[in-house]
């Protein structure tokens, strides 16, 4: 459930859009102020942020240059106007969004949508960890832990390991374990897939006494969140 933090201090409409978010299915908090409004989104778990421009305190321009300075959360700035200026100074502190006021319900939820949908889609693209159940994956350090136990692999183990949990729950053939791990050039005995899922099987299912890499007869081989 993403959490949505209301900067605004007009209160009947921070107490709209609370409820029309809480409807959604999304957890609120309001901040009535500029400087309540920095602090909540600088030290609180924030998943976006609807920062309206004209605050006490601390304008919504200023509250978001320096949220700017410490975060990425996404921001969407509510103008009182349609003033061009408030909005190009806005999107040059860096805010993602804004709504002029009066606004559509409808199409603030659709900006939302779309801004955490953004957020999430980043979040994946920087994920360096692979894991499953108590073994990672470190791809920028290209490492292997079971626990806190560091895992000793071959390069190709290594390689065909991420490939599967990259691809987890997903029967793969030998085939496209053989294409994807050793690319399509390779020219040697394909059983040479069965030899490596074995050497796996000895480092960590045995190891660890846990079943990580399934066997599916007559197609492959799969590995199960």
């Amino acid at each position: 459930m993403a959490k949505i933090l209301i900067i605004e201090d007009e209160a009947k409409i921070a107490r709209f859009l609370e409820l029309e978010l809480k409807h959604e299915g999304y957890e609120v908090m309001i901040s009535g102020d500029g400087r309540s409004g920095l602090q909540n989104a600088l030290q609180k778990d924030i998943d976006l942020i609807i920062l309206d421009i004209m605050l006490p305190g601390l304008s919504g321009i200023e509250v978001c240059r320096r949220i700017r300075m410490e975060s990425r959360v996404p921001i969407i700035m509510l103008t009182a106007k349609d003033d061009v200026m408030d909005k190009v100074a806005g999107l040059d502190m860096g805010a993602d969004d804004y709504m002029t006021k009066p606004f559509a319900i409808e199409e603030l939820l659709a900006r939302i949508r779309v801004a955490l949908n953004r957020k999430k889609q980043m979040t994946e693209a920087k994920i360096d960890i692979l894991q499953i159940g108590d073994l990672k994956l470190n791809l920028t350090s290209h490492s292997a832990y079971y626990g806190n136990n560091e895992l000793t692999l071959t390069k190709k183990e290594y390689e065909l390991l991420e490939y599967m949990m990259r691809n987890k729950n997903i029967v793969l053939t030998r085939e496209q374990l053989l294409n994807n791990v050793w690319d399509y050039e390779y020219l040697g005995d394909t059983n040479v897939v069965d030899v490596y899922i074995r050497y796996l099987r000895q480092k960590i299912d045995d190891k660890y006494n846990i079943h990580l890499i399934t066997t599916v007869r007559g197609v492959g081989y799969i590995i199960k969140d």
